[in-house]
This record gives structure tokens, C-alpha cells and sequence, in this order.
């Protein structure tokens, strides 16, 4: 039952609703008079159902009484018991604190000492760190007493006593036990993977350290033997005593002895052996060689400098020479008796005497970095010192002990050099200031003050050719050239070969012949206007004006007219041709012909020349099979610029004499009717052709002496054709008519004009009258038929108006002049302008 039952319960009634509840009671029950009877039933009932529920709410009454008591008393024994439970809480809550206070780290914030707990964990953390050290001591140690017998073992072995694998059995039990031990390591891992630990280093440096001594103990009376031969001195051997050579041959041999047992028991490291590794007894010969290389070129003595790398160079190479009849008689027989007959004594120690180059250079080079000429010296007599230990016939032929540069394989060597060029930063740094002394070269060249005078000494015939002449600065151009293929030349790697070519070499040739087009390009400039004028109008001059006014004249004419103009454009084609020579010659040598050959084979090389304009186009194919050279595509734009200057020799030429021909064409072409026709005594050479044939025979004479043969000739050709063709148009074919006289003086004008080319070229082209006259050939013969007269003239017009077929005409043509190099209508309209 609920509270809010028990409340309604108790509450006390209502007399409003128990009246209402009585009349709907009667009058359920009383509808009508009739039923009054039954009020007195209904009444009894009532008094009884009242008895009953009195006496039931007596009972109740008690029983809630009661209830209530036993209610109270069980409240107040639960009250109890929470306050006690309550209690107890805060208790075992005090506990709780006290015991987690007597837990707390004593690393936390809180003051306070280590706990019981924590010391505990420690003490257990340092036990063991105390076991692991005592097993490394104990290893250690093991180690330590295994490498000390192993020493000893050899120590006690008597000095004639041979050496074999049972000599070693406490260097074998060493391995056996640094062998267990790195297995047993080789299994533990930590967060970041398998580790190595320090434990298996150090037990691997002792097992190397030990067989070191052991070879130290046994290097002892070599090295004491080899002292008294003295040794690394020239060896007498024949010489020596007896015992000397025995105790010497006994102590090498035992050396062979413990290389052919750490061979079949495995001391030394499997792995690619280091350059300094290698015969046992050699390598303890070189020893004195490298204290006495140490003492003269690694302290401060006056012969370690770096500007002397050729003394230490110089001293290996002489100790390798020096002790070679020793090594190649001595040495090898031991080596030959010992099993080891696929050795080559001499060689090996040579290689032997390599690492103690190899550390010095590799010391020496870093201070050079920034000091190019000594860095190029030290390379050149790096290469020198390869080049003369390959002529001396040095060459690995084993694995044993091989020498490993970056790019080689075991068993090959790449010299001295390759310590230096194989690496990028050292041979860029080399690169770099090779190609910058190659260019202040070249800007020296080309500004010095006799650069573009004519060179008065001979040029190298065997290269360039008999007669060829140059300029001051192609000679010396050349002559770089020369130096810088000289510097590169010896360069064991083609890849370094092709880096200085198209770095250095290449970009020299071009930037030439960029300065010599330009000056051409200059020259044009300046003589385009001129040439077509009057030579000299031009002046530079400083002063006054024709105005009265101040200023500057300036005067382009002296640098493109006359003489000198024509010397200008001479020494440009003569530099040119000087320097397209060389590379003819340079692209059949057989360095450079090597070189291209593996440009084009070598996929890498061909990638780095593909990039460069100045090499042919067969290296982007590949062609094995093209003829071309490594200087073709060079050699085509020399030529090409060679031309263009040659085209401008003939057009300034030309154009000058034609200039200062027009005063003398005009004055003999004019018609004069008022004069008197001279005779042929009468004829005198006319004053306004003396200037153009002085102009002509100036150039001539110029050419003559300064061009070769070659070009001589084919300028003349192209000149006196040019004018041949010239003076046959304006003072023959398209004049107007001439007399007999006039006939005359113009044939004695054609005639003067070959003269004076057979006065300064016969010589020159080796006395051939025919070779002078070949390009004058159709003035000469128009020349021949303004003055032909009598019957002659008769039958060549009979001849050329008739009904003559043209080979019969040709056939009398060829009789009456020596030549038919007119046209028939030429010679038909010189005989019309011809008066008779």
C-alpha cells in the first residue's frame, strides 16, 4: 500500500459526499412508496455492516500500532548500522592513503626518499646489468687470453721451425670462440631491428689486431735481413754473404708460409681487400720505403712542397725501377718455389707502393683546391706518373689485393690520376681553372697589339702545309690548341676527355670565329656605302669643318679602301684558313679520331655531345660508318666564313678598280668629233688608266705576296674575270662606234691590263703565261677584233655574216685569233661598232 493510500485512508470523512452516497443509495434502492418496507431491512444491514466494520477497525487499529513500533525499532537498528558502516569507510579510506603514500615513487614530485619497492627493482636492474658485464668481461676476457697465446704460440716457434695450420691453433680456437660469440649476438633485437653491438666490434678488431701481431712477429727478421742488403738501397745480392741471403730467403719464405695458412684457415676479412693488402713479405718491404717517403715528403723538410709533386712522383717511380732486377731474379724465385708462381714480384710490389701515393694525394689535393695551377700541375705529373709506370709495363693481373677507385672493377687500375679526376668536386675544380687559363689566353691573343699582323715565322708544315701564312693570333690560337689537347690528352676517361673538349677546347674555336665574322660583319658595315663612291671620301679628321664649324670627321675610308682595306680582309681568310687547316689536321689524329670514334659508341658520351652545336650531326645517329671527323661541323663554318670573306676581297677589289675606271670609260667612249684619229706611233698610254691599273697592280701585289697559292689563284680568277667581263661590256660591246685608231688604243688597253697581271703573278704561278691569261681570254680576243684589218678583217666578217655553219666558224675563229671564246653575235656586234 502506498503513502497516498494510507493517507486516504486516515484522513476523516467526508459527511457532504456520505450524505450524497446515502441519497443515491435510498434512491436506488427506494424508487417508489411501495418499497418503504424495505427500509427497515436495509437499515439492519447497515447496523450490522457498521458492527463489523467497527470491530475491523479496532483490529486494524492495533495491528497498525503495532506495525508502526516494529517499524520505528527497525529504523533506528539500520541507522545504527549505517553510522557504524560509515565509519569503517573513513577508516579503510585513511588506510587506503597511507598505503598508497608508503607507494609512491620517490621520483615523483613529492620530496621524499626510495621506497622498499622501488629499491628492490633497482637491486634486481643492477644485478643484472652486472651479470651482462660480467659475461662481457668474461668475453672480453676470453678473448683477450685466446689473442695473447695465439701471439705467444708464434713467439715460441724456433726460428728455422716452419710455419703450418697446427702453428695457429690458438688463433684458430680465437676464431672459433669470435665466431660463436657473433652468432649468439647476431639474434638480439631491440626497437629499431638487429643491432651491432659493440661487444662484436671490438671482438673482430682483436681478431684482426691478432693476426697483425702475428704477422708483425714474423715481419721482425725480414725486415732486420732485408736491413743488412741494404735494403730498400740497390741490392747486391750476388754479392752478399751467405748467411745473410739464408737468414733473408728463411724469413720471406715463412711470411709465404702464414699467407698460404690464413688462406686455408680465413683470417683475413672475405671481403674486397684493401689496396695496401696484398704478398705478405712485400708488403713488410715496403715499410722502409714508406718511412723514408714520410720522412722526405710528409714533415717539413724543403723537399715536401707542393709545388714539387714531381719529387715524390719521381722517388716511387725510381724505387720501383731501381728494385726491379732484385724483384724480377730474387724475389720471384722465392715467390715461384712458395706456390705462388702466378705472381708477379715486381708488379705486386709496385702495386704495394701505390696506397703510399694514393694518401698523400688524397692529404695534398684539398689545400690545392684553391690554387689551379698547382692542382694542374699535380694532375699533369700524376698522368706523367702513369705513363711512365704503364711503359715500364706495370698492370694488374690478379684480384688478390686489387685496387678499387670508384667505376673500376676488381683486377683493373686507372693510374695515380683517377685519385684525383675520379673525384667530381677535384676534377671540376681542375676543369674550371683549366678553362679559365684557356680563356685569359685567349683574350690575350686576341688583344695583343701585333694580333692580326702577318706572322713572319713558318708555320708547322707537317700539319698545316708548304705555303699557308697566318696571322699573328691564329698562330698562337693554334698554338693553344696545341697545349690544351696536350693537357687532356693523357686522361684515362673518355668522359673526361669529351667534358675538356666541349668545355674548353670548343667553345675557343668558336668564340674565334665569332671574332673574325664580326669583323667581317664590322667591315661590310662600314664599305657598303663606300664602296660604291669614290675611295677616301670619307676622312676621320678633327678640327674644323667645311662649315667653320667644330667637330669630328669620320673617316672609314682608310679602313676599308685601297690596300689596306684589302689587307684587313686578307688577314681575316688567312686566320681562317690557318686555324681550318689545324683542325683538318687535329680531326685525322689518331687521339681525336679515338675519341669520336667513342662519342658516337658510348650512349653517355654521345647524351653529353649531343647538347654542343660545335660537334657534327652524325652524333645524334650514332653513325659508326660516317667518314666525318670530330672538327667537321667546325671546319664547315670556317670555310663558310672563308668564302664570305673571299666574296668581299673580290667585290671591294672589283668595285675600287671599277670606281676609278669610270673617269677613264667615260673620256674613251664619248664621242670627240672635233679630234684627229692617232696613229699607232701616236698612241700613249691615257693618264686617267694609270690609276686604275696602279690600284689594280697594288692589289696584286699585295695578294701575291701575302696569300697562298690556293687562294691567290682563285681570287685572280675571280677578279680578272669580274673585270675582263667588265671592261669587255662598257669599252667594247655596248660603246658607241669606233675608228681604226681607237680600235687600237683599245687592243693595247686590253693588252696593258694582261701585261700588268703577267708582270706580277708569272712568277707567282710558276712562269705559265696561259694560267695569268685564262681569265683576260674573252677581252684579250675582243681586244683582237676592234684591231683586226685588211684581209683578215675581211674573212672573219665573211665568216661571221655568212652562211658559215658555227663549227666552221669556230674552226676560222680559233686560226685568225688562237681562241673562240665569243659568241658569234659578240663578235657580230664588235665588228658593227668598228668604222671602217
Amino acid at each position: 500500500m502506498s503513502s497516498s493510500q494510507i493517507r486516504a485512508l486516515l484522513a476523516a470523512p467526508d459527511l457532504e459526499q456520505a450524505n450524497q452516497k446515502a441519497v443515491l443509495f435510498l434512491n436506488s434502492r427506494l424508487s417508489s412508496y411501495d418499497h418503504i418496507e424495505a427500509l427497515d431491512a436495509a437499515f439492519h444491514e447497515s447496523k450490522i455492516s457498521d458492527a463489523e466494520l467497527a470491530s475491523n477497525l479496532a483490529s486494524s487499529s492495533s495491528a497498525v500500532d503495532a506495525l508502526i513500533a516494529k517499524a520505528k525499532s527497525s529504523v533506528h537498528s539500520h541507522v545504527e548500522t549505517a553510522q557504524n558502516l560509515s565509519l569503517l569507510r573513513h577508516s579503510l579510506t585513511d588506510e587506503l592513503v597511507d598505503l598508497i603514500d608508503g607507494l609512491l615513487s620517490s621520483i615523483s614530485n613529492e620530496p621524499g626518499s626510495s621506497t622498499l619497492l622501488e629499491d628492490i627493482e633497482k637491486l634486481h636492474r643492477n644485478l643484472e646489468d652486472l651479470q651482462g658485464v660480467k659475461g662481457y668481461a668474461q668475453v672480453i676476457k676470453h678473448t683477450l687470453e685466446l689473442s695473447e697465446s695465439s701471439i705467444l704460440q708464434i713467439e715460441s716457434l724456433p726460428a728455422s721451425a716452419s710455419i703450418s695450420i697446427s702453428s695457429v691453433s690458438q688463433y684458430q680456437a680465437l676464431q672459433a670462440f669470435i665466431s660463436s660469440v657473433t652468432d649468439a649476438c647476431s639474434s638480439i633485437e631491440d626497437g629499431a631491428g638487429k643491432q651491432n653491438l659493440s661487444l662484436v666490434s671490438f671482438l673482430e678488431r682483436t681478431h684482426d689486431k691478432t693476426w697483425v701481431n702475428i704477422k708483425k712477429n714474423l715481419s721482425t727478421p725480414l725486415l732486420d735481413a732485408a736491413e743488412k742488403l741494404q735494403w730498400p738501397m740497390s741490392v747486391d745480392y750476388a754479392n752478399a754473404p751467405a748467411d745473410q741471403r739464408t737468414a733473408f730467403e728463411r724469413a720471406f719464405l715463412r711470411l709465404l708460409q702464414l699467407q698460404k695458412v690464413s688462406e686455408s684457415i680465413t683470417a683475413s676479412p672475405s671481403e674486397f681487400r684493401p689496396e695496401k693488402d696484398g704478398i705478405y713479405p712485400l708488403e713488410v718491404m715496403t715499410h722502409p720505403v714508406a718511412l723514408r717517403f714520410k720522412y722526405h715528403f710528409e714533415g717539413t723538410r724543403q723537399t715536401n712542397r707542393p709545388d714539387k709533386p714531381e719529387w715524390y712522383f719521381t722517388h716511387i717511380l725510381n724505387v720501383a725501377h731501381d728494385q726491379r732486377a732484385f724483384l724480377e731474379h730474387v724475389i720471384q724465385a722465392l715467390l715461384n718455389s712458395a706456390g705462388y708462381d702466378n705472381i708477379n714480384a715486381w708488379k705486386e710490389f709496385t702495386r704495394l707502393l701505390l696506397p703510399i701515393l694514393t694518401n698523400k694525394l688524397r692529404r695534398t689535393v684539398p689545400s690545392l683546391l684553391e690554387h689551379p695551377s698547382l692542382l694542374a700541375h699535380t694532375i699533369y705529373q700524376a698522368l706523367q706518373f702513369d705513363a711512365a709506370l704503364k711503359e715500364e709495363g706495370f698492370k694488374l693481373d690478379r684480384t688478390l689485393g686489387s685496387i678499387k677507385t670508384d667505376g673500376d672493377t676488381p683486377g683493373s687500375w686507372t693510374g695515380i690520376s683517377e685519385i684525383i679526376l675520379g673525384k667530381k668536386e677535384w676534377f671540376d675544380a681542375w676543369l674550371d681553372g683549366e678553362k679559365r687559363f684557356a680563356d685569359n689566353q685567349y683574350h690575350e691573343i686576341i688583344s695583343a697589339s701585333d694580333a692580326w699582323q702577318i706572322a713572319d715565322d713558318e708555320p708547322d708544315n707537317e700539319v698545316i702545309g708548304s705555303d699557308i701564312k697566318s696571322t699573328n693570333s691564329a698562330r698562337r690560337m693554334k698554338a693553344l690548341m696545341d697545349q690544351i689537347t696536350e693537357r687532356y690528352s693523357p686522361l684515362p676517361n673518355f668522359l673526361h676527355r669529351t667534358r675538356f673538349l666541349l668545355s674548353t677546347q670548343m667553345p675557343l674555336l668558336e668564340r674565334y670565329l665569332s671574332r673574325l665574322t664580326s669583323s667581317l660583319d664590322a667591315y661590310e658595315t662600314l664599305s657598303s656605302a663606300l664602296v660604291r663612291a669614290v675611295p677616301g671620301a670619307l676622312g676621320v679628321t678633327l678640327g674644323v669643318k667645311e662649315d667653320h664649324s667644330s667637330g669630328v670627321n669620320v673617316d672609314t675610308g682608310k679602313f676599308t679602301s685601297g690596300v689596306e682595306g684589302v689587307q684587313r680582309l686578307c688577314k681575316a681568310l688567312l686566320s681562317l684558313n690557318f686555324i681550318e687547316a689545324a683542325m683538318k689536321g687535329w680531326g685525322e689524329d689518331l687521339f681525336f679520331l679515338e675519341l669520336w670514334t667513342e662519342i658516337k659508341q658510348r650512349p653517355a658520351l654521345r647524351a653529353l655531345a649531343q647538347a654542343n652545336s660545335a660537334l657534327p650531326s652524325s652524333v645524334n645517329y650514332g653513325d659508326d660508318e660516317s667518314q666525318d671527323t670530330i672538327f667537321e661541323s667546325l671546319i664547315t663554318r670556317y670555310e663558310k666564313v672563308a668564302r664570305r670573306s673571299e666574296d668581299i676581297i673580290v667585290q671591294q677589289v672589283c668595285a675600287e678598280i671599277e670606281s676609278s675606271l669610270k673617269a677613264h670609260l667615260s673620256a674613251t667612249t664619248s664621242p670627240h668629233p672635233g679630234s684627229s684619229s692617232n696613229t699607232e706611233d701616236d698612241y700613249t698610254l691615257s693618264q686617267t688608266l694609270v690609276a686604275p691599273i696602279a690600284l689594280f697592280s697594288s692589289h696584286l701585289t699585295y695578294m701575291r705576296a701575302t696569300l697562298p697559292q690556293q687562294n691567290l689563284t682563285s681570287l685572280y680568277r675571280r677578279i680578272a674575270s669580274r673585270l675582263a667581263e667588265h671592261l669587255l661590256q662598257r669599252q667594247i660591246l655596248y660603246r658607241g662606234s669606233f675608228t681604226s685608231a681607237e680600235g687600237k688604243i683599245i687592243h693595247a688597253e686590253c693588252s696593258l691590263w694582261v701585261e700588268t697581271c703577267r708582270v706580277t703573278l708569272l712568277q707567282a704561278f710558276g712562269g705559265s703565261q696561259s694560267r695569268v691569261e685564262a681569265p683576260w681570254s674573252r677581252l684579250i680576243e675582243a681586244g683582237v677584233f676592234v684591231d683586226v684589218n685588211g684581209e683578215v678583217r675581211e674573212k672573219v666578217l665573211s665568216a661571221t655574216f655568212g652562211g658559215m655553219d658555227e663549227e666552221e666558224w669556230e674552226d676560222i675563229m680559233t686560226k685568225v685569233v688562237g681562241s673562240s671564246e665569243l659568241t658569234r653575235e659578240e663578235v657580230g656586234r664588235i665588228l658593227r661598232r668598228r668604222e671602217s
